[in-house]
């Protein structure tokens, strides 16, 4: 099980306007910050649309990533996630998870990987930024191509890995 030291650098609290992009405000306030690894502790948010993995299928492997999505509206969400960096595509790979309830459905709720919302009246989130070691998040052929975390002891961000 690999597992390391993490050297913590700036804590930033952000708060995100009606209508904007989640994932495109996140990765925004990234890059004006500068910040290419860290996760969110929490965020809270209510979202008019989100975007989260799911399927009403059957699933022909059970081991295997779903790769479908569900489509909600007029949610609460609590999340959680981290961020890597993604060296193939030079960009912030923000990995969340989140719990919503529909406000509209009794807050039936679902918790999932989130691949996209938008915000309704607020989000509010604390990014803890990680300066080390570096975390970088690349496809795994062995496990799906799925994205994982990776990390390298002992080196900064910008080093390159042993």
């Amino acid at each position: 099980m690999p597992s390391t030291t993490l050297t913590l650098g700036r804590t930033i609290a952000v708060t995100f306007e009606p209508g904007d992009d989640f994932l495109t405000e996140l990765s925004t306030v990234c890059q004006d910050y500068g910040i290419r690894q860290g996760y969110l502790p929490m965020f809270v948010a209510a979202f008019t649309t989100a975007s989260i993995v799911g399927t009403c299928k059957a699933v022909e492997i059970p081991a295997a990533p779903v790769w479908d999505q569900v489509q909600l509206e007029a949610v609460e969400a609590v999340g959680a996630g981290t961020l890597a960096w993604d060296p193939q595509q030079q960009k912030i790979a923000p990995h969340l998870h989140l719990s919503v309830g529909e406000k509209r459905r009794s807050a039936t709720g679902y918790t999932s990987h989130l691949l996209g919302a938008t915000v309704d009246f607020l989000a509010e989130l604390i990014i803890q930024e990680v300066t080390a070691p570096q975390l970088l998040r690349e496809p795994d052929p062995s496990m799906y191509n799925v994205p994982l975390l990776r990390f390298t002891p002992g080196t900064r961000p910008g080093e390159p890995r042993a």
